[in-house]
């Protein structure tokens, strides 16, 4: 799958529908957003942004490119999980994650939680969301998060895959014993990097009896077609070049990928890499 990072800018003139409708009509898999809601820039709840999306597009799948799990109660977020799948046709991805900025939790009033208790909150909200989705009474003591008899109706009729955007090695673990996909991003977790974290992932995989087919490995990707490599952390270049270097991210297990337009003409650089660059990787990835 290949999705299309769009932004949850609220600025004069921003229109994430029309960016999302776009995606779908030049083929893109899915749409994601990250979960930024404190801030001076004004911008959307990633949530309600997305409801929005959903009801405005057919296809295209929706992604929380991650939820910080401690800005909302698991318990809230499986219910409100199910609601936007059922309405969107069976279209989410969850993402998830510990929480990265903490200035935006303590800001919040949400206090600052330690890097464990960052995992030990994701793996709760794991556990209960997936509790709720499928049991009729759902108790659940963790270390962060709890449940007591709990009962949620509708169960999703189809599965919501979750996704989990961690870097730590007791997060990598996390991952690979319990998410359905891993989603890095270029910009911290560079390819060598991701390929140890990766393989960590895989490991713990197979501890649990999963396989390496149970985990997706999506890359979270900024590019630019047509500018030259000036960043890093930003795939750049011809088009050519571009589809080269994320062939090579490719051959790494990265068969999916969401990609980020960098540079002032966002939606131009979305034609250009589905126009030009999409073919040749689906090509590769089949």
């Amino acid at each position: 799958m290949f999705g299309l990072g769009i932004s949850p800018s609220a600025q004069a003139g921003a229109d994430p529908v029309r960016d999302a409708r776009e995606a779908e009509e030049l083929g893109f898999d899915f749409v994601s957003c990250s979960d930024h809601p404190s801030g001076a820039s004004p911008t959307y709840e990633v949530w309600t942004m997305l409801t929005w999306v959903a009801a405005a597009t057919s296809r295209i799948r929706l992604a929380t490119r991650v939820l910080g799990v401690p800005y909302r109660s698991p318990a809230m977020v499986a219910k409100m999980a199910e609601s936007l799948h059922r309405l969107s046709g069976g279209r989410l991805i969850l993402g998830l994650g510990g929480g990265y900025s903490d200035e935006e939790f303590r800001g919040f009033g949400l206090g600052v939680p330690t890097a464990r208790e960052k995992v030990d909150g994701m793996v709760d909200a794991i556990h209960i969301i997936r509790g709720l989705w499928s049991e009729d009474s759902f108790t659940y003591k963790g270390p962060r998060y709890g449940t007591e008899e709990a009962e949620m109706s509708p169960k999703p009729d189809t599965p919501i895959p979750i996704w989990l955007g961690t870097y730590g090695k007791r997060a990598l673990a996390a991952t690979g014993r319990l998410a359905d996909g891993w989603i890095p991003s270029l910009g911290f977790a560079p390819p060598a990097e991701a390929v140890a974290m990766r393989a960590r992932i895989l490991e713990a995989a197979a501890e649990a009896g999963r396989s390496a087919e149970d985990v997706a490995c999506v890359y979270n990707v900024a590019f630019r077609v047509g500018a030259e490599q000036a960043d890093p952390h930003t795939v750049a270049g011809s088009a050519a070049e571009v589809a080269e270097r994320l062939l090579e991210l490719q051959a790494l297990g990265f068969t999916s990928m969401n990609f980020m337009p960098a540079g002032p003409d966002p939606r131009e650089q979305a034609a250009l890499l589905a126009q030009e660059v999409l073919p040749v990787l689906r090509a590769g990835a089949s």
